[in-house]
């Protein structure tokens, strides 16, 4: 999926969040195996404030603060 396709499913940006839970669990729990998620989330998470403004909130992203 697309960052546009991602940003209209609700919540905004999960299944980004869902493929690094998938991830992890996968790779016993090595985050440093999943940048590659962790990367696509925050390019996701990214476009969400970009469209909604900083003070946007959805459960799949961290605050826009913790982005930058």
């Amino acid at each position: 999926m697309g960052i546009e396709q991602d940003l209209k499913i609700d919540p905004p940006c999960h299944p980004r969040a869902c493929a690094i839970q998938v991830c992890i669990q996968k790779n016993g729990f090595d985050e440093s195996k999943c940048q590659k998620q962790i990367d696509a989330l925050y390019e996701c998470c990214n476009a969400f404030y970009e469209k909604n403004g900083d003070n946007a909130s959805t459960v799949s992203c961290p605050k826009a603060g913790l982005l930058r």
